[in-house]
């Protein structure tokens, strides 16, 4: 029965990138919008948000999203800001899914952190260049996460800083948010040090221990069909508004079956874990998700399933060459991670393997602490998702926070689940 689920999830993805895609990119659906979008969001529950927008060197024009105090805040604003970056195929709004309870995207403004939300380049809400249109130029869509992480994170870390008047920031990514950051730091010498602190979700690196086999199997047979997708004119995928994210919204409305089937497809493509993941959730989730992606990006993660390294993209012997001066593409360098890192790891996660998160914190020269959730049963999903981050990781968020905050306190902490650390060894702003 899994197996069918998986071959049927398989071929849907490949059909609809077919359904989605023209031989030119088709125009934006004027209705795209017809979701509440992330002030909406938190306003419904009370929050106020700002929504800011900031251009990158290469000329991507991205949104940044602000909730500046939190609605249960009763002190003073902490020092330094917060910037919080989603994860694959996700967008900000990936942080205000469920209860304001239980999201850490509420949690974190509530302890009274200036708290940012970023949206990578190519989702709905950062789909602008200054000079190339995504409708029609397939330039716009020739990135995976090396550009963003040389791109994207550097200026969303400027704006902040420029914008609050700090030094540094607090730096919190799950999955592709903690691994652009990563190449950020590999990439673009110093900036790093405008990091305080960095905390990855379950962090992306190389996939090379990944066990969800439909992830797997999706993003290599993307990366094997990249060339004629690109040759038909489809390169973007997962779109906001297109077939696939119309159907799932349509699956999800109702909450039995969002818990049937769409608790489902989030079991498969990941690993189950009944009953974290509420069914109001994953109604609220399907309404703005998929927020749509390159398929460039999706290819890039199909090469990470066989890389033993944390790779750039490869476009093949001849073009490596011209870019890199080899014909294989070079690592990223995470000894570059120089400031404090907390990584925060379940063991059931299907996407984000523990083998290849602690892979890569044992390079980091100043990981604090790499945690292992103690529910057993923890996914991938469940770092943004779950009813019961307050209970699981949120307490190791907050302790590190505010030992790096100006006026922070201590935090609780579950040594039960600590591994031991010998064991461990922009222009446009001018």
């Amino acid at each position: 029965m899994v197996q069918y689920g998986i071959n049927l999830l398989v071929f849907f993805t490949l059909f609809s990138t077919f359904a989605d895609g023209r031989l030119k990119l088709p125009p934006y659906p004027p209705d795209v919008n017809y979701t509440p979008t992330f002030p909406q969001l938190v306003a419904n529950n009370g929050y106020k948000a700002e929504t800011h927008k900031v251009i990158t060197e290469d000329g991507y024009i991205l949104t940044l999203f602000r909730i500046p105090r939190g609605r249960k805040c009763r002190g003073p604003i902490r020092q330094p800001p917060v910037l919080i970056m989603h994860g694959f195929i996700s967008s900000a709004d990936g942080y205000i899914d469920s209860d304001p309870n239980t999201d850490l995207g509420y949690l974190i403004p509530d302890e009274c952190y200036d708290t940012w939300f970023g949206s990578f380049r190519g989702t709905f809400y950062s789909r602008g260049h200054v000079k190339l249109n995504p409708n029609t130029d397939r330039k716009f869509w020739q990135f995976s996460t090396d550009e963003m992480g040389m791109y994207d994170v550097p200026a969303f870390i400027d704006y902040v800083l420029y914008i609050t008047g700090s030094e540094q920031l607090n730096y919190i990514g799950f999955s592709q948010g903690g691994g652009t950051f990563f190449i950020m730091c590999s990439e673009r010498p110093g900036y790093c040090n405008k990091a305080k602190l960095f905390i990855g979700l379950a962090p992306a690196t190389r996939h090379l221990n990944t066990r969800s086999l439909s992830f797997r199997l999706i993003s290599q047979a993307f990366n094997g069909i990249l060339k004629p997708l690109e040759d038909a004119g489809i390169y973007e995928i997962f779109t906001k508004g297109f077939p696939l994210q119309r159907l799932l919204n349509f699956l999800c409305r109702n909450n039995i079956m969002a818990g049937i089937i769409c608790g489902t497809m989030v079991a498969i493509l990941d690993n189950p874990n009944p009953g974290s993941i509420t069914a109001n959730t994953l109604r609220i989730v399907y309404e703005h998700t998929p927020a749509g992606i390159s398929t460039k990006l999706l290819a890039r993660y199909g090469q990470a399933m066989t890389e033993t390294e944390f790779l750039k993209f490869d476009y093949g012997p001849t073009v490596n060459t011209q870019l890199y001066g080899s014909t294989t593409p070079p690592a990223y360098n995470l000894s570059a991670v120089t400031c404090p890192v907390v990584v925060i790891q379940g063991r059931n996660d299907g996407i984000v393997d523990m083998r290849d998160s602690l892979w890569a914190a044992k390079q980091m020269p100043n990981l604090l602490e790499y945690h292992i959730v103690t529910d057993p049963l923890w996914t991938h999903a469940d770092n943004t998702k779950s009813q019961y981050i307050p209970k699981y990781t949120f307490p190791t968020v907050r302790k590190y926070l505010r030992e790096y905050s100006a006026n922070g306190g201590g935090g609780s902490d579950d040594e039960s689940s600590r591994i031991p650390m010998s064991y461990l060894l922009s222009p446009w702003l001018k």
